[in-house]
């Protein structure tokens, strides 16, 4: 063969020359190296458009619906749907922002009084307690320093509330930025929102290579399926928790039930580890509480409590997840709390939050990676079909015996 036949063809009057491979790998480096930068120099602003992105996905299926009932052009719906969550956030901030903040300044206030609860139940075990043998190993409660732990607990927490007298100034200058950011979440969100039904379109449209255009649009409505059902089924959940957990704790007599309701509420966010914290500290609550329902004792009512939220999170996990989130990430619970840790650690409270989708996401793509690579199918399962919700189902339901009563209610002729 000639060595003009080896030659590059070359390139037409408007047509620029292909990269080599080097320039091709030096690109793909410098483009990381500059995503990682940017990453890390903007890292507060991308949670922002982060949590602006995520607000437009779960708000998507309101503003479809309303266009589909109502007319209206998306652009409108979008500014319907928003301007009324600007509406509900503000009134919930201003129903339940002023009993919320006493709450929790009390119940910061009454931290230093649990410490010295706590300490004084442990100086009392040790006095009453002779020093025992496990195995090998003797262990004898009197040694230990009940005067250390007590000043170790105050410094893990004093911070929190040394800062209790400066909570309304700190509270106003904290308003007054969150404002500033939700401001700017909304506009992102926004804007995002009116891109969502072309987002799919572009993405498939990047996979030119034949036979490669079905993956992607497989990968990205698993995708969809994955963060969908886990968003707004972790919406659903903490409302729901929310309420329960604070009317359940009012009814049992617990002191800032509304503030621990809306901790609980809050930490169902944080899959595995988040209710588990919530209950805790309900617990403890209830543990020190001066005045109990009933007159009980304190570690009765303690266990009152305990049932309560052990009660609270069966129906969760029998009844209400199965229901709302269904099997969308299909991740074992020690994976998810090795993803939440890893979250947390890269990305503080957010990372925690999204660690199950993301590591639900991740194994979709390693899957579809390690198939191609054995040259197996990419897709092992068939792809689920879109079920229909609860309410549909009803209104179905209705439908299907409506014309059952009219026809049995119709006098004979």
């Amino acid at each position: 063969m000639s060595n003009e036949s080896k030659q590059t063809p070359k390139p037409t009057e408007h047509e620029s020359p292909p990269w080599s491979r080097s320039t091709k790998i030096i690109v793909t480096v410098a483009a990381l190296v500059l995503v990682i930068w940017l990453t890390y120099r903007f890292q507060s602003l991308i949670s922002q458009i982060v949590i602006a992105a995520i607000l437009a996905y779960v708000l998507n299926p309101i503003i479809v619906q309303l266009d589909k009932r109502t007319g209206l052009k998306r652009s409108t719906g979008i500014l319907v749907v928003y301007l009324l969550l600007a509406l509900a956030v503000i009134g919930g901030f201003v129903a339940l922002g002023f009993a919320a903040f006493e709450q929790i300044s009390s119940l910061i206030e009454q931290v230093p009084m649990f410490i010295q609860d706590i300490t004084a139940v442990i100086e009392e075990f040790t006095a009453r307690t002779d020093a025992f043998t496990i195995g090998p190993l003797s262990l004898d409660p009197s040694i230990i320093d009940i005067n250390l732990i007590q000043d170790q607990l105050i410094g893990l927490v004093e911070p929190a509330v040394s800062q209790g007298g400066q909570l309304v100034t700190d509270v106003a200058t904290a308003t007054i930025t969150t404002l500033g950011n939700l401001f700017f979440i909304f506009v992102i969100s926004i804007y995002l929102a009116i891109e969502i039904p072309l987002l799919g379109g572009r993405v498939a449209n990047m996979a030119q290579l034949p036979g490669y255009r079905q993956d992607v649009e497989r990968l990205l409505r698993e995708f969809g399926r994955i963060w969908s059902a886990y968003l707004r089924g972790q919406v659903i959940l903490g409302l729901i928790i929310f309420v329960v957990v604070w009317l359940g704790l009012a009814l049992l007599g617990v002191q800032n039930s509304l503030a621990l309701g809306l901790l609980s509420g809050l930490l169902e966010f944080i899959p595995v580890l988040g209710p588990i914290i919530g209950a805790g500290v309900a617990i403890i609550v209830a543990l020190f509480q001066p005045d109990t329902l009933a007159q009980m004792a304190n570690w009765q009512y303690a266990g009152v409590v305990l049932i309560f939220m052990l009660l609270v999170q069966q129906v969760e996990n029998n009844l209400l997840v199965p229901r709302i989130v269904g099997e969308s990430l299909d991740l074992h619970p020690l994976i998810v709390i090795i993803g939440v840790f890893m979250g947390s650690s890269l990305a503080g409270i957010l990372g925690a939050i999204l660690a199950a989708p993301v590591v639900a996401s991740l194994k979709l793509v390693s899957f579809y990676a390690w198939r191609k690579l054995f040259d197996q199918p990419p897709f092992p399962k068939p792809e689920q079909e879109p079920g229909e919700s609860a309410s549909a189902r009803l209104i179905k339901r209705g439908q299907e015996l409506l014309p059952k009563r009219k026809k049995e209610s119709k006098p004979p002729q």
